[in-house]
């Protein structure tokens, strides 16, 4: 179980810097704006049109990779084991070896007064 839980904690690890780099090198909308009056931002590695969309949907995979994978981590760290009881439960009872001896109480005087030491 615990190498499960490293491999989807290791996918979800990768997918969110992953994310977070093609986050980074994606333009704003505002951009577009700026190429079509010439400023010479539009040339690319995937083209004018096709970084968009191409960054945009690996995005968007990504996305969902990490979604996948947060309910996973989720849904295996509440899982509980079948008998959650107490640590005390499971220990071994232990009888006392003698029974106590009776224990001697002083005498009180019968009137309620206190004592007062002799000297």
């Amino acid at each position: 179980m615990n190498i499960v839980i490293t491999i989807i904690l290791t996918v979800q690890l990768l997918a969110a810097v992953a994310m977070i780099g093609l986050i980074l090198v994606q333009h704003g909308k505002g951009a577009d704006m700026g190429a079509a009056f010439g400023s010479g931002g539009s040339g690319s590695l995937f083209g004018a049109s096709g970084s968009a969309n191409f960054l945009s949907r690996t995005t968007a995979v990504l996305a969902t990779v990490f979604f996948v994978c947060t309910l996973a981590l989720a849904y295996f760290g509440n899982l509980r084991p079948t008998s959650s009881g107490s640590v005390l439960e499971g220990a071994a009872v232990v009888a006392p070896a003698a029974a106590p001896a009776a224990q001697t109480v002083p005498a009180t005087p019968a009137s309620g007064a206190a004592q007062i030491p002799a000297k």
